[in-house]
């Protein structure tokens, strides 16, 4: 076991950012909701298979909050893999992010699918009047494309985290709430003895704009115009259901893309349901993201995001001020 090293306390503040060329900006921050507001929920990736029930509690879970709930009208429809055809799942977000009134989309599930439509989209008046886009896992590809626009997302819950034990993610649902409605999102978390703090011989604290999500969908995105430059940034990361290989070839395609060349830090979420292969790898997830990622940048393990029951809710594209020491890592965004 490494030596426990931990951190004293890590602040997720937001300031002014760093745009996707490198360049200091601060990124359009869509509106925080209020009660009366609409929230649309559509399906752009995998198909729903009778899930209307779970989709039903997520409709009386926002309109509780005192939103007006929209759904996608391809939202159930089916074309093989997909919730319909890629023409289907791009004209219900092109209606969600053209409508003046809609100020949330909220992806009903991941699966795969995202990609297959975001350059069948016509992001003009979303700039100009930018929304909330809520998701993780396949929604990572709207989170990257979407940064490189200049605005801000929430890489968080989807409709159907509310299925099966749903009643156990009270933290999860608070976080995305609070996202929405600009209040102050506050975590604490164990240290993990994994936790790369050998920075703190240089200085106490790290900034960087947050952006990220899952790690093949990060991986699916290079050499494409929703590629993200990591210059200055804090990259998180997180996984499901892939071999030990398959994510060091994923992070080592990254890191030969220049990913880790000029990233600030690495926050890890989970890496859930690893598989087992007939030859076994020889060390934990952690040694291998540790032995990828250089070893000058600072490493945070075990943040609750990602595809388990706790998945707290995370802003892309504001800074943060990190701050590290022992037992355990508080983190406030502001």
């Amino acid at each position: 076991m490494k030596k426990r090293i931990g951190c004293i306390g890590l602040f997720l503040m937001f300031f002014s950012v760093v745009n996707a060329q490198g360049e200091s900006d601060s990124l359009s921050r869509p509106s925080y909701l209020k009660r009366g507001d609409t929230i649309v929920i559509l399906a752009p990736s995998g198909v729903l298979k009778e899930r209307e029930a779970s989709i039903q509690i997520a409709k009386d879970l926002v309109e509780g909050w005192g939103l007006n709930v929209l759904m996608g009208a391809n939202t159930f429809n089916q074309n093989n893999h997909f919730a319909g055809t890629d023409a289907e799942r791009a004209a219900d977000f092109q209606k969600a992010i053209d409508n003046p009134s809609v100020k949330a989309i909220w992806a009903a599930r991941g699966g795969y699918g995202a990609v297959r439509v975001i350059d069948l989209l016509d992001f003009t008046k979303f700039k100009e009047s930018p929304k909330w886009i809520i998701g993780y896992s396949d929604i990572t590809a709207f989170h990257n494309h979407i940064h490189n626009l200049g605005v801000e997302t929430i890489h968080g819950m989807m409709a159907t985290s509310l299925e099966g034990d749903w009643k156990d993610t009270t933290e999860t649902i608070r976080s995305l709430k609070n996202a929405l409605f600009g209040k102050a999102l506050r975590y604490t978390i164990p240290s993990s003895p994994y936790n790369r703090t050998n920075f703190l011989k240089v200085k106490k604290t790290i900034e960087g704009q947050l952006i990220g999500g899952n790690l093949a969908i990060l991986t699916s995105m290079l050499g494409s115009n929703s590629q993200v430059s990591m210059t200055g940034k804090i990259l998180f990361i997180e996984e499901i259901g892939e071999y030990k290989y398959a994510i060091d070839r994923m992070l080592q395609s990254l890191k030969r893309a220049g990913y880790f060349k000029n990233v600030n830090a690495v926050i890890v979420g989970n890496i859930s349901n690893i598989k087992e292969n007939s030859t076994e790898w020889g060390s934990s997830i952690e040694e291998l993201i540790l032995a990828v990622v250089p070893a000058k940048i600072p490493v945070l393990f075990d943040f609750p995001a990602g595809h388990e029951l706790d998945n707290r809710a995370l802003i892309f594209g504001r800074n943060l001020l990190l701050q590290f020491g022992l037992e355990n890592c508080s983190l406030v965004f502001k």
